[in-house]
């Protein structure tokens, strides 16, 4: 499957990684079907947001909400990991919903797609796009 993503989304994960480091950064992916046309970010909530995040609630739940009343859809999240590994740890593995959401793991100045699903993480190729 090829990802279409903005280029404002990219932008926003590079801003949003490199603002948070030593911290993992965090927040929601939205779009329709398979092109992600946003990144909302959201505050890590985690007691230990250097080597885990938690996006919080409150912006997961207006982030439903807006899907709800007509807005974009909730297609994933993101994250970042600032130890350098561009692949899901296994924290991921086990916070993953295997209900075939998007993931970008934002690491080394570069991002990294990544599908959930019933086996684990699948790696997705992505293409940058206007917007």
């Amino acid at each position: 499957m090829d990802l279409e993503v903005t280029s404002g989304t990219i932008a926003t994960l590079l801003e949003e990684a490199t603002r948070a480091d030593p911290l993992e950064c965090c927040g929601v992916l939205l779009g329709e079907g398979s092109r992600i046309g946003q990144a909302l970010p959201a505050a890590n909530v985690h007691p230990d947001p250097a080597r885990h995040f938690e996006i919080d609630p409150a912006v997961l739940i207006a982030a439903h909400r807006a899907a709800r009343a007509g807005g974009p859809q909730v297609l994933g999240y993101y994250h970042s990991h600032p130890n350098g590994r561009a692949g899901p740890s296994d924290e991921d593995f086990a916070m993953a919903e295997r209900a075939g959401r998007f993931w970008a793991i934002i690491a080394n100045g570069a991002v990294l797609w990544w599908r959930d699903g019933a086996n684990g993480f699948e790696r997705l190729s992505s293409r940058v796009v206007d917007g």
